[in-house]
C-alpha cells in the first residue's frame, strides 16, 4: 500500500532524530577516548613508560668478593679463587640426555653430578641456569667452549670461589663458607638481599661466620634486557659491587701449623698467647679437617666419617672443650688461700698420702705421700693434700673469686663460633643446678680441679698469661692498630711476694728434680719455661675392674683414660708467651701434655723449629728421630697428613 506524503515525511524526522543521537553517542564516546588517550600520553606518559621499562628491564644483583683473611704477617688463610664452571638452561638445551651425555664425554661427570643436575632443573624454571659442574681446569673448560655448537644451553662461566690454602691448620679458627639456607635467612630479621643470589655462600663457622658482615662487601648490579618469557636478550648496564673487607687475625701460621702437627695423632687442644696484649699465637685443635671439602659440598661419606670420629675433628677444643683442670688449678687454690691470710705459704703441711674430710678420704696422686711439704714444693711435686687443706681453711667462695680474677669461668668475645664459658662452681650453682646444698668434700674436689670445676684450653693459657704478668690479660684474635698493641692491662693487684712463691713453684715443677715435668725442661739459655702439669680424671677404676687385674690407666680403653694438661710461661726470667696443652684421654700430663707443651714453646720463641740444643742431651737423639718424622709428614700430601693413622 501507498504511504501518503504525511507519513513519509514523519519517517523522515524520525529517523534523523535517531540518527542525531546516535551519533552524538558516537562523537562522546570518541571524545572521551580522544580525552582519555590525551590525558594518558600527555599527563601520565611518564608513569606508563616506566611500568613498561619494567616490564623489558630486570635489574639483577651481582655477588661482590668477599674479603680475605690473612695472619699477623699476612700470609693468606682465606681467599677466593676462580672457579670455572658450566651451567645448562632447559629451555635452550632440547634433549637434555643428549645434551649431559654429550658433556659427560667432555669433562667428568658423576651419575651423582648429572642426577643433582636432573633435580635442579626441575625445581627451578626453564630459563633459570643451573650448575652442573664446578672448580673445572682450564683445559675441561676449553673442551666445553670448543664444542658449543653441539651442546645447546650450555655456558661455561667463570666466578670467585672460596678456597682455604693452609687446608687444616687453621679450619677450626677461621671456619669455612656454604651456600645460605632457609635458617639462615629465618635468622636474620632483614636479610640483605644478596643473599638471594643462587649458590650464594656464606660464612657457616669461625671467623667467616662471625665477621660476615665484613666480609662479604656489597653486591653490584646489572641491568638487563629480557624477553616476555624472562630470557636475558642483552647487557645493559653493570655496577660492581664493593669487595668485602680484609681480616687480618693475631695468629701466627707458620706456628699454628707446627702446633697442629706436634697434636698429631692425639685427640687435644695447644693455645699460645702473647702475655703482652693477649694476641692469640696459635689455636690448635686436633685432629682437624680440610674446611675446603665443606666450601666444595662435602660428600655424606666424607660427612659422616668426622661426625662418627671418636677424637672429634669437627669440635674446636681449644675454645669449645671444657676439662677439669686438674693439678693445673692448684696456683688458684694457693693465691686464695694467701690472700684470704690463711697461710703465709712457708708453713708446711705434712701429706701421709691422704686425707680423712666428713667421713671420705681423699687420696693424693703419690699413695706413699710427700711428707711435709710447703707451698712451693706442692706445687712443685703437685701434693693433693697440702691443697686439701688450704682449701678447707679458705673455703670456696675465696677460691671462686681467685678463679675468675685469674680468667677462668669467663666466655671471651672472640670472634670464633661455640666459645664456651668454663665452670667457676658456686654454692648457688650447686643449688640450682643440683638441687643440693655445697659440702666440704666439693671443696676438697675443687681445690686440686676436679669435681664440678670445668676449663677450656684456652681459658687456662689466659690464667697462665695472668699469673706471669700480674695483669687482666684479655685473649683477642682480631689484629689491632699497631697503636692499641702497646695497652697495658689492668692489674691484678697480686701482692709480688704472693707471686714469687706461684712463679718459683712453677719453676721448680720443671726445672727441679722432683718437679713432676722435669723431663720436659729446657737448658737452652734465656728459653727457661715455668709450668705446671694436670692430670684429671675421666673414669674411676671399679673395684669389678681392678680384680679383674686392670690397675693402670693404659689397661683402660682409650675413652675413659684420665686427660692430660700442661700449662707454662716463657722465659721464666722475662715471660713472652704462656702455653696451654690438653690431651684428651692422655694419661699423665707429666708424659702426655708437657712435652708437647714444651716443643711449643720452643717453637713460639724461636720463631721456627725447636733447636735440638735447647733439649737436655740424652734426649736429643729422641728428638731429633721425632723432628724427622714431624717433617716426612709435612711433605705428604695433606690428605695423607689429615689420618691420623
Amino acid at each position: 500500500m501507498k504511504r501518503s506524503d504525511r507519513e513519509k515525511e514523519f519517517s523522515r524526522r524520525t529517523i534523523s532524530r535517531r540518527g542525531l543521537i546516535l551519533g552524538g553517542v558516537q562523537l562522546g564516546i570518541a571524545g572521551t577516548l580522544l580525552w582519555r588517550l590525551r590525558d594518558m600520553q600527555l599527563n601520565q606518559s611518564e608513569q606508563f613508560r616506566l611500568l613498561a621499562e619494567e616490564n623489558r628491564i630486570n635489574l639483577r644483583l651481582l655477588p661482590p668478593t668477599r674479603g680475605l683473611i690473612l695472619d699477623r704477617n699476612g700470609v693468606l688463610l682465606a681467599g677466593n679463587e676462580q672457579n670455572y664452571r658450566v651451567v645448562i638452561k632447559r629451555d635452550d638445551a632440547g634433549d637434555i640426555d643428549l645434551v649431559l651425555g654429550r658433556l659427560a664425554q667432555l669433562i667428568d661427570l658423576s651419575e651423582e653430578d648429572i642426577e643433582r643436575a636432573r633435580r635442579d632443573m626441575l625445581r627451578n624454571r626453564p630459563f633459570v641456569p643451573v650448575t652442573i659442574a664446578e672448580r673445572l681446569s682450564w683445559e675441561e673448560i676449553s673442551r666445553v667452549a670448543a664444542n658449543a655448537p653441539a651442546l645447546p644451553g650450555v655456558t661455561p662461566e667463570m666466578g670467585l670461589s672460596r678456597y682455604y690454602p693452609l687446608r687444616a691448620d687453621t679450619a677450626h679458627v677461621v671456619g669455612y663458607v656454604g651456600p645460605v639456607s632457609e635458617r639462615d635467612l629465618e635468622a636474620l630479621e632483614a636479610p640483605d638481599p644478596v643473599l638471594h643470589i643462587p649458590r650464594f655462600q656464606i660464612g657457616k663457622s669461625g671467623v667467616e661466620r662471625m665477621q660476615e658482615d665484613q666480609l662479604r662487601g656489597r653486591a653490584g648490579s646489572q641491568r638487563v634486557e629480557v624477553n616476555a618469557i624472562g630470557r636475558v636478550m642483552r647487557e645493559l648496564d653493570r655496577v660492581e659491587g664493593v669487595p668485602g673487607t680484609n681480616v687480618q687475625l693475631t695468629l701466627d701460621a707458620k706456628l699454628q701449623n707446627y702446633a697442629i702437627e706436634r697434636l698429631h695423632g692425639q685427640s687435644a687442644a695447644a693455645v699460645v698467647l702473647d702475655v703482652a696484649n693477649g694476641d692469640i699465637l696459635a689455636l690448635a685443635s686436633g685432629p682437624s679437617f680440610d674446611p675446603n671439602l665443606f666450601v666444595r659440598g662435602i660428600s655424606t661419606t666424607d660427612f659422616n666419617a668426622l661426625l662418627n670420629d671418636d677424637h672429634r675433628p669437627l669440635v674446636n677444643k681449644t675454645v669449645q672443650g671444657m676439662y677439669p683442670p686438674g693439678s693445673t688449678f692448684k696456683m688458684v687454690t694457693a693465691l686464695a688461700a694467701l690472700e684470704a691470710g690463711v697461710t703465709d705459704g712457708r708453713e708446711t703441711v705434712f701429706c701421709p698420702g691422704h686425707m680423712d674430710v666428713a667421713g671420705n678420704r681423699f687420696h693424693c696422686w703419690r699413695r706413699g705421700g710427700h711428707g711435709r711439704v710447703g707451698m712451693v714444693a706442692a706445687l712443685s711435686e703437685s701434693c693433693d693434700v697440702y691443697f686439701y687443706e688450704m682449701a678447707q681453711r679458705c673455703g670456696i667462695d675465696k677460691i671462686n673469686e681467685m678463679s675468675t680474677r685469674l680468667g677462668l669461668g669467663i666466655r671471651y668475645q672472640l670472634p670464633i663460633t661455640s666459645v664456651a664459658g668454663g665452670l667457676n662452681p658456686t654454692r648457688e650453682w650447686k643449688r640450682n643446678n643440683r638441687n643440693a646444698e655445697w659440702r666440704i668434700g666439693d671443696t676438697v674436689n675443687a681445690s686440686i680441679g676436679q669435681g664440678f670445676v670445668l676449663a677450656t684450653p684456652l681459658q687456662l693459657a689466659v690464667m697462665t698469661a695472668r699469673l706471669a704478668t700480674n695483669t687482666a690479660v684479655l685473649p683477642r684474635l682480631i689484629r689491632e692498630p699497631l697503636e692499641r698493641d702497646g695497652l697495658i692491662a689492668q692489674s691484678l693487684d697480686l701482692r709480688p711476694e704472693w707471686l714469687r712463691l706461684i712463679h718459683r713453684g712453677m719453676y721448680e715443677t720443671v726445672n727441679d728434680r722432683r718437679g713432676t715435668a722435669y723431663s720436659s725442661r729446657v737448658v737452652a739459655d734465656g728459653q727457661t719455661m715455668a709450668g705446671k702439669t694436670g692430670t684429671s680424671q675421666v673414669f674411676s677404676i671399679t673395684r669389678a675392674e681392678r680384680e679383674a687385674g686392670i690397675r693402670r690407666q693404659e689397661d683402660l680403653p682409650w675413652n675413659r683414660r684420665n686427660h692430660a694438661l700442661f700449662v707454662d710461661y716463657a722465659p721464666a726470667e722475662k715471660p713472652r708467651i704462656a702455653v696451654s696443652v690438653v690431651v684428651e684421654h692422655g694419661g699423665g700430663g707429666s708424659t702426655a701434655a708437657a712435652p708437647i707443651g714444651r716443643d711449643i714453646t720452643l717453637a713460639a720463641l724461636n720463631s721456627a723449629r725447636p733447636p735440638l740444643s735447647a733439649y737436655p742431651a740424652p734426649q736429643r737423639n729422641r728428638i731429633h728421630s721425632e723432628q724427622q718424622e714431624m717433617e716426612e709428614r709435612l711433605r705428604r700430601p695433606e690428605d695423607m697428613r689429615l689420618n691420623r693413622a
